[in-house]
């Protein structure tokens, strides 16, 4: 009867349900090895996370890291696409092993279960939320310094599942310049708050255009709010990525490994001293 008097809020709730127990996270597989885990989020859909967690993984490619990406967003999956992945998932007796990028990045994803990619999966979210699991559990990470997982939009049951279920070092929210903004990094934050899961910054996607002539910044979508949206929950600002059409190109082409000056650039730096 506690769960019917809760409030949704543990800081202010003395309802002793499910939600304030300790969560019992999934255990990877048996062979398996992973240092890092974090989860890329977005509060809505639209504001390119899966394009952020890409770049995320490039730039700690390139760094020397073993990268590895689960495409948790089943129903969406667009991860293989940008890195021009299309050999399918195989495995044996003892797992699931995920196909490599050309340039050594592990990927795991739906699409590469299906025998045709624009097949929809029209699955209810119980399911879904399973198979995110089995990602986790029934394919060897092998030997990964770093395991994205690029998470559906929203405060859903794949991103509940998600935090509730896998121990993730920390979060990447991906938001863009609009004003309603502030509302939708909210819903990430709080959701990562109440799951005491930290988050290691912001990135705003689709900041400005740039121009060719004389390299103005063009806000198509308004001016930044990231700044203060980041002030006001003391997060830092990790990379404002521009509106590229050499970026869009790549990724339709399958070769963002060929990315360069990769706006994440830099953001790898702040994630290794904050993960050690």
């Amino acid at each position: 009867m506690a769960e019917e008097n809760c409030t949704h809020n543990c800081s202010t709730c003395s309802s002793d349900c499910a939600s304030r127990q300790a969560p019992q996270f999934e255990q990877p597989h048996v062979n398996s090895s992973i240092k890092h885990t974090i989860a890329v989020v977005s509060g809505k859909g639209g504001v390119g996370k899966s394009i952020v967690t890409s770049m995320l993984a490039v730039a700690l490619s390139k760094k020397g890291y073993r990268v590895g990406i689960m495409d948790a967003d089943i129903t969406g999956p667009s991860i293989p696409k940008a890195f021009g992945v299309t050999d399918p998932v195989e495995g044996d007796e003892s797992g699931l092993f995920p196909p490599k990028s050309a340039g050594g990045v592990d990927i795991m994803s739906l699409n590469l279960m299906l025998q045709d990619v624009t097949s929809p999966v029209i699955w209810r979210g119980p399911v879904i939320a399973g198979t995110v699991k089995q990602f986790y559990t029934d394919v060897i990470w092998d030997d990964l310094d770093y395991l994205l997982i690029d998470c559906p939009p929203g405060t859903g049951d794949v991103p509940l599942t998600i935090f509730q279920s896998i121990k993730l070092d920390g979060i990447v929210i991906v938001s863009s310049p609009q004003e309603l903004v502030s509302m939708i990094v909210s819903k990430a934050a709080n959701m990562a708050d109440m799951m005491k899961i930290p988050v290691l910054g912001l990135v705003e996607n689709m900041s400005y255009v740039k121009c060719p002539d004389c390299g103005k910044e063009i806000h198509i979508f308004g001016e930044s709010h990231i700044a203060e949206v980041a002030e006001k929950f003391g997060y830092p600002v990790l990379a404002r990525i521009p509106m590229d059409p050499t970026l869009a190109a790549l990724v339709d082409a399958g070769k963002i490994e060929e990315l360069e000056n990769n706006p994440l650039a830099e953001a790898v730096n702040f994630v290794e001293k904050s993960l050690g």
